[in-house]
């Protein structure tokens, strides 16, 4: 089990970058793969980004490709978002969510295969 802990999300303009982080606590952190997520008022949750504990390896939902970065620094036990050319349409709460030895690119993506999740942080985007 992790303890998890977002920080960085703020008002930002369109097209400004932000960078998110999500900072761990736990003996096996470097055993765990972390997602992004985000949901906005009135909408579903919605896959941003993955990082995989082996390789490793990374992941992005559509909307975000191109965009944001996702990266991870083991011995820090802190797992970043990069945001570039932000856009009104980011807007939402941002969790950081953890799953065990996690590889599966079918299973990264879905919310339900994490079982730590950090509180959240807000970014908006102004347009």
């Amino acid at each position: 089990q992790v303890q998890l802990e977002e920080s960085g999300g703020e008002l930002v303009q369109a097209g400004d970058s932000l960078r998110l982080s999500c900072a761990a606590s736990g003996r096996t952190f470097s055993r765990y793969s972390v997602g992004w997520f985000r949901q906005a008022p009135g909408k579903q949750r919605e896959f941003v980004a993955a990082i995989t504990w082996t390789g490793p390896n990374t992941y992005y939902g559509d909307s975000v490709k191109g965009r944001f970065t996702i990266s991870r620094d083991n011995d820090k036990k802190i797992v970043y978002l990069q945001m570039d050319d932000l856009k009104p349409e980011d807007t939402a709460v941002y969790s950081c969510a953890a799953g065990l030895s996690l590889w599966r690119q079918g299973m990264l993506t879905r919310s339900g295969a994490y079982t730590d999740w950090g509180q959240g942080t807000q970014v908006t985007v102004s347009s």
